[in-house]
């Protein structure tokens, strides 16, 4: 059978200059806090991989932080902006459709205010600018694109809100990276690298100069227990797909199209949800009437495809989705596809052929 990876919102295979640059970097095994030779060699791998990095973004390395995860990236953002400026209170803003991370760091803080989202998931702007006049503000969360449906958010107009209300503005960049262009008008920005083709285990944040920010953990921990190999394969993994991430996002994008085409002209009682057209290239999800999401989910891995649902369950929580249900869109027999270099247009068509077959099996058996 031909395994076919439609998942790579959640996780992309390993870009080959990850590969190539993980094996290279095998040597980086010492401390680099320490002083002498072996530590000195890892501390210019991470030096080297945080150029790479402040490069795509534009910033100077000092304001790049490698993180074990974009989880612990997100919970550093939220949780340093508010530990650096204690007398702005402890309120964050934040969409309704921000990954839970954000939430829930937003949550921890103690007050946090959920702004609602459009049918197709973009933020409600005017909505989003109200909530900033409150005095207590400390930080303003908007992710560049959402995780679930792809739907680009309006960083632009929110960043310039965020400025007059003299509020820093932290972006959640895990979708865009590698992928799409993002407007620097962010303070902090995050990120993952499994989701650009690096190894899992790595996560980044970026902090302008002009952010007041420090670190939340005991002892004002930034940076400990780095893998360095990892590192340097997630900036290599970085460097590659920003370098061609034009001609990839058009090619991703016209395949999706194409899903997001055929989707409701194959199947009745279906809905592709999110935005149309101001959307990351290589995401679409759909929703189908009458059927199970994890059903779906599990009844297409029998027939080579791996996809996620938005509905499936997870292991902390029996909740849907908190995106769908923002948005108003049904929050079971969801099936969200996600692109990676690897796929081709004959993936997508041996998809489109397996799905109409896989949900008229599993409506009958309801």
């Amino acid at each position: 059978m031909i395994r076919t990876y439609f998942d790579a919102a959640t996780a992309a295979p390993l870009h080959p200059a990850a590969r190539q640059a993980y094996a290279a970097a095998m040597e980086g095994w010492a401390d680099p806090a320490r002083l002498y030779s072996e530590a000195r060699q890892a501390a210019q791998l991470v030096d080297a991989a945080r150029a790479v990095v402040a490069e795509v973004l534009d910033i100077a390395p000092e304001g790049v932080f490698f993180t074990p995860s974009g989880t612990a990236a997100a919970h550093m953002a939220i949780l340093g902006t508010a530990t650096a400026r204690p007398h702005h209170g402890a309120s964050v803003i934040h969409s309704a459709v921000e990954h839970s991370a954000v939430i829930q760091a937003a949550e921890h803080l103690g007050s946090a205010r959920s702004v609602p989202v459009s049918p197709t998931g973009v933020v409600d702007v005017p909505h989003f600018i109200q909530a900033l006049r409150s005095p207590d503000v400390v930080l303003a969360a908007l992710m560049s694109a959402n995780h679930e449906v792809g739907t680009v958010q309006p960083i632009v107009d929110v960043a310039a809100a965020c400025e007059s209300a003299n509020v820093p503005l932290y972006v959640d960049a895990s979708v865009s990276l590698g992928h799409m262009d993002i407007a620097p008008v962010w303070s902090l920005l995050t990120g993952s690298a499994r989701k650009w083709g690096g190894p899992t285990g790595v996560g980044v944040l970026a902090v302008k100069p002009h952010v007041r920010w420090r670190s939340p953990w005991p002892g004002d921990a930034v940076e400990t227990g780095l893998n360095i190999p990892s590192i340097v394969a997630a900036a290599a993994a970085l460097r590659a797909v920003h370098a061609d991430k034009e001609q990839r996002s058009a090619r991703l994008h016209a395949l999706i199209n194409r899903i997001r085409a055929q989707v409701p002209t194959l199947l009745n009682d279906v809905e592709v949800v999110g935005e149309p057209h101001e959307r990351a290239p290589h995401i679409v999800t759909f929703s189908c009437l009458y059927v199970d999401g994890e059903s779906l989910v599990h009844e297409l891995n029998k027939r080579g495809f791996a996809v996620s649902s938005g509905s499936a369950c997870v292991a902390s929580t029996l909740e849907p989705s908190h995106v769908l249900a923002a948005m108003g869109a049904l929050t079971h027999g969801n099936l969200r596809i996600s692109l990676h270099e690897g796929n081709t247009a004959e993936d997508v068509e041996r998809f489109l052929a397996v799905l109409p077959e896989v949900v008229h099996a599993q409506r009958g058996a309801v």
